[in-house]
């Protein structure tokens, strides 16, 4: 099928740059399936890396200008919209119909809440390939090079009129599957097969629990859990504070790495009339850096000048 464009689609409040970066975009998530593989756990409250998968999918889109979850509610990391097919239960076409109907953003990611690896970079990259081909829809693919329609940027309009034409075709929505929508767009690929990576099964949730600490990024992950566990939206250059840990447990005390960092987080939080932000932490890091190393040099300093012998102080001395 060829390639829709549709009217207007490069206005001046939507025009993306080729890096996919300040697109105006909304978001719809799939989040009601049954999850049957999974014995009918709740898998978007399943948790890797200490947070659930739903969280996690919706860290990697919150700049997202509206964010549309299709289930139930329950509580999460960051304010949504709910909505949910009619009747419930009724499939990904009909969950995306639904969704659809809260966004007005001529760019839709729609996404799965399974994939515990999704980052704002693979967002951007999707978005970015669905400028530049000219497509009505911008996939990812996964390590057996499958699509995956439920890791992608979509054209609202070109969305909308497939699924009219399905629900016209087959007197609804319910029970379609995904491909009958898909296959009628003209997609582009673009191969992931990390973020690509979702959690249908138990193993599934085990290699993802195991791969957040072997992947490389363990740090990265934690910072990342503990941010949203304390509602905390700052980002900080992690090296400073490690270098800053190492300093002070060198330069001071061991106990004193973890009670530095504490006190440097704190004072960066009173910063500025309680507006600190990464300026502040640096800042309050630096100082605390250069204090430890004074520490430093006065152990040193001490340590070179201890005499050899102790001067004899008896009244009749020499």
């Amino acid at each position: 099928m060829t390639a829709y464009e549709p009217p207007g689609a490069q206005g001046a409040a939507d025009a993306p740059h080729e890096s996919g970066q300040d697109v105006a975009y909304d978001v719809v998530v799939l989040a009601g399936g049954a999850a049957r593989r999974l014995g009918g756990a709740d898998k978007p409250a399943v948790r890797v890396g200490g947070r659930a998968l739903l969280d996690r999918v919706l860290a990697a889109c919150a700049d997202a200008r509206s964010t549309v979850v299709v289930a139930d509610p329950r509580p999460t990391a960051r304010p949504v919209t709910w909505a949910r097919e009619d009747p419930p239960g009724g499939g990904p076409v009909a969950a995306l119909d639904a969704g659809l109907r809260h966004t007005t953003a001529e760019r839709v990611v729609v996404l799965s809440a399974d994939l515990p690896f999704l980052d704002d970079g693979t967002v951007r990259r999707l978005l970015a390939a669905l400028h530049t081909s000219g497509a009505d829809g911008a996939l990812l693919t996964d390590a057996d090079g499958r699509d995956q329609p439920l890791v992608a940027a979509y054209r609202a309009s070109a969305l909308r009129r497939e699924l009219q034409a399905l629900a016209r075709g087959h007197d609804g929505l319910t029970g379609l599957p995904l491909r009958r929508l898909t296959g009628a767009l003209g997609l582009t690929r673009v191969p992931d097969p990390v973020a690509a990576f979702d959690c249908d099964t138990w193993d599934d949730i085990a290699t993802a629990r195991a791969r957040i600490r072997e992947h490389g990024h363990v740090l990265d992950e934690w910072i990342s859990a503990v941010k949203d566990e304390l509602g905390i939206e700052l980002d900080v250059d992690t090296k400073v504070l490690l270098d800053l840990a190492r300093d002070a447990a060198h330069g001071v005390a061991r106990p004193a790495a973890p009670l530095t960092t504490f006190l440097v987080g704190y004072a960066a939080a009173r910063a500025r009339g309680g507006e600190g932000g990464p300026e502040a932490v640096a800042e309050a890091s630096r100082k605390a850096a250069a204090l430890a190393l004074r520490w430093a040099e006065e152990a040193a300093a001490k340590s070179d000048a201890a005499p050899d012998a102790t001067p004899d102080s008896r009244p009749d001395a020499g």
